[in-house]
């Protein structure tokens, strides 16, 4: 499968990609132009966009987005519903 296929799968309904809500869809959307311009090397360009517009002077790795990203806060879970113990 094509890489052009591939980034348009998450628009696709019957992928497991699939965003079912709109926020978590922004974010995937978000990601993909991060890799797309910082990250990833064009053929024509030589270069990722972003070096070949002046925005950044280096090429980045994925762990340079992923320390872009806030710290995720861990929350407390609650109690678990006890099993059937007469279901087997």
């Amino acid at each position: 499968m094509s890489k052009q296929a591939d980034a348009l799968r998450r628009f696709t309904r019957l992928t497991n990609g699939f965003s079912k809500k709109v926020e978590n869809h922004m974010h995937a959307i978000a990601l993909h132009y991060m890799y797309y311009n910082f990250v990833r090397i064009h053929r024509s360009l030589r270069c990722t966009p972003a070096i070949a517009a002046g925005v950044t002077s280096r090429l980045w790795e994925i762990s340079d987005i992923v320390a872009l990203l806030p710290k995720a806060e861990s929350k407390e879970r609650g109690p678990y519903r006890k099993r059937n113990s007469n279901a087997e």
